[in-house]
């Protein structure tokens, strides 16, 4: 029987990219709705097995949260409950909390729902992994959000490898005659972003070598990626939407980047990453999922595990030790190697 099934991830782009397996293996045979906040509404609308995208600022997961509002609570509940869900996933990181959620949906009239939680949930789920006894602490995020689909007993077809993927992309908006080097300098998290005057150097050092250089960020990134193209990077900062940002990453020979939202765009297209990686979080959860990549920065910083939005270091040393040299040789590495 064809199931309704509500995907809930809340937080941003990358979160919402490494739910894909997850998502896929909920979509066999049954018709899939992701709840997502408004952060990651254009990853979900890219994912295979999506059927419908309903988008809600959540206040317990929002970065930037407004306040708790009943009439927008009792908004989002009538709308859940209208789309009568056979069951839900409610996908968290190791660090939130499903049970607001699940209370929602319980609200909502929602039946069946699955999750990882460390508190004790009494009847507000259904299924209930507990980290670090069903679920490895260190599992990779779309591993840890398989691990609840396969525990509601959704599984991916016999065809499907489990890496990250994307709907069929649009024309690539580089026009650019041969090969590039892909070097998106900002972050959605200010800590796990190497510094402007690095990314600058980066492209300058690339060029030396004889790479085009292809700068990218979002609307309110053209400064930053004015900045660090330069007189040397062809600047497209503002200049494409999340698909043309994919379709930018596919045709590149490696994407520089820190451990956001663009780096498992890479995974998810199976271009190679140099991953300038601020140990805020850890990596064997976050690194790009199954896809060439080098690892740069200082794993053993003490902001290591921290979660810190903004580095509590002078001088951000984790990344910004990181040298241009260093990430002109990882790109080199990387060369002609895919996924």
């Amino acid at each position: 029987m064809r199931r309704r099934v509500l995907v809930v991830r809340l937080d941003s782009e990358g979160d919402v990219l490494v739910s894909g397996p997850a998502v896929r293996a909920a979509a066999q045979g049954n018709e899939v709705t992701i709840l997502c906040g408004p952060r990651g509404k254009q990853a979900a609308r890219m994912l295979p097995g999506v059927h419908d995208v309903l988008m809600w600022r959540c206040p317990w997961i929002d970065p930037t949260p407004s306040d708790v509002d009943r009439r927008d609570i009792e908004s989002v509940r009538r709308t859940i409950q209208r789309r009568s869900f056979d069951s839900a996933l409610i996908l968290t990181s190791y660090h939130q909390s499903p049970l607001p959620m699940a209370l929602l949906l319980r609200m909502a009239g929602v039946p069946w729902i699955a999750a990882v939680s460390d508190d004790y949930p009494g009847s507000l789920l259904d299924i209930r992994l507990r980290p670090g006894i069903e679920v490895d602490d260190d599992l990779p995020e779309p591993e840890r959000a398989l691990t609840v689909a396969k525990a509601a007993g959704f599984a991916l077809g016999p065809a499907d490898d489990g890496r990250l993927a994307v709907r069929a992309l649009p024309r690539n908006p580089v026009r650019k005659k041969g090969s590039y080097v892909v070097v998106h300098p900002g972050a959605s998290v200010p800590s796990r972003a190497w510094s402007p005057e690095r990314c600058g150097e980066a492209v300058i050092e690339l060029s030396r070598r004889g790479h085009q250089v292809v700068v990218t960020g979002g609307p309110d990134e053209r400064a930053l990626t004015a900045r660090v193209a330069g007189h040397c990077g062809l600047d497209l900062g503002g200049r494409t939407t999340f698909a043309e940002l994919a379709s930018t990453i596919a045709g590149a020979e490696v994407l520089v980047v820190g451990n956001t939202g663009p780096a498992h765009l890479a995974a998810a297209v199976g271009t190679p990453v140099v991953s300038l990686f601020s140990p805020v979080v850890s990596a064997r959860r976050w690194a790009p999922y199954r896809v060439p990549y080098v690892l740069l920065g200082d794993q053993d910083s003490p902001c290591r595990d921290t979660q810190a939005r903004i580095c509590p270091l002078a001088g951000h040393p984790c990344l910004n030790n990181v040298t241009a040299t260093e990430v002109a040789d990882a790109v080199e590495a990387l060369q002609g190697v895919r996924a």
